[in-house]
């Protein structure tokens, strides 16, 4: 059964583990990945046991406008509902705010679409970007 925790500092070694599993850069440069996960409004951690199966975090200004940078299911945990649950968790606590953001790689798109996500003209998506991945 996965449980869904807050208020907590993961384990170091479980959060890049999770990140290189899929692929993510980021797992390269731990401590900034660490000091960026703890510079989070939000992070809600999904545990199957002890193991650090997935993750959520978000950027807010506390009133209007929240972005969600990070959501990351391990591989083989993948399929089981644990992301549609961290972003139910995410939606309920910023419930209300005038703008929820994301950027979704395009294999991404259809999960954010099934959890109430939109792509808008309305907007251009712009980036100064430092990495080749996500």
């Amino acid at each position: 059964m996965i449980e869904y925790r807050t208020g907590i500092r993961p384990d170091r070694a479980q959060v890049v583990a999770l990140y290189a599993a899929n692929g993510w850069s980021s797992a390269e440069d731990p401590d900034r990945l660490m000091a960026a996960l703890r510079g989070s409004d939000h992070l809600i951690c999904a545990f199957d046991g002890d193991r650090l199966v997935g993750l959520a975090n978000a950027i807010s200004d506390g009133s209007l406008v929240v972005y969600y940078p990070h959501l990351l299911v391990h591989l083989d945990a993948q399929g089981r509902g644990i992301g549609r649950g961290l972003m139910a968790r995410m939606a309920e606590k910023y419930s209300g705010f005038h703008q929820q953001v994301l950027l979704a790689v395009t294999d991404a798109a259809p999960f954010y679409e099934r959890v109430g996500f939109r792509k808008t003209d309305a907007v251009v998506p712009m980036w100064i970007y430092e990495g080749t991945d996500h």
